[in-house]
């Protein structure tokens, strides 16, 4: 049981060490992973597109 308490203290000390990001760095940082996101997707849609017509054209 003290090993559980011991463990349940130590938990409870670590958290109060974190630092948590401010809402804008939360903000900018969504807005920056949807767009290179979107930037992927458009990527792998325009080497799609080509591969399918080049596989369409030779076969």
């Amino acid at each position: 049981m003290k090993k559980i308490l011991d463990y349940i203290k130590s938990v409870r000390s670590e958290w109060f060490k974190i630092v948590w990001p401010s809402r804008d760095t939360v903000v900018r940082a969504t807005i920056m992973i949807l767009i290179f996101s979107g930037l992927a997707a458009l990527f792998f849609f325009v080497v799609d597109s080509l591969l399918n017509a080049l596989v369409g054209w030779i076969f």
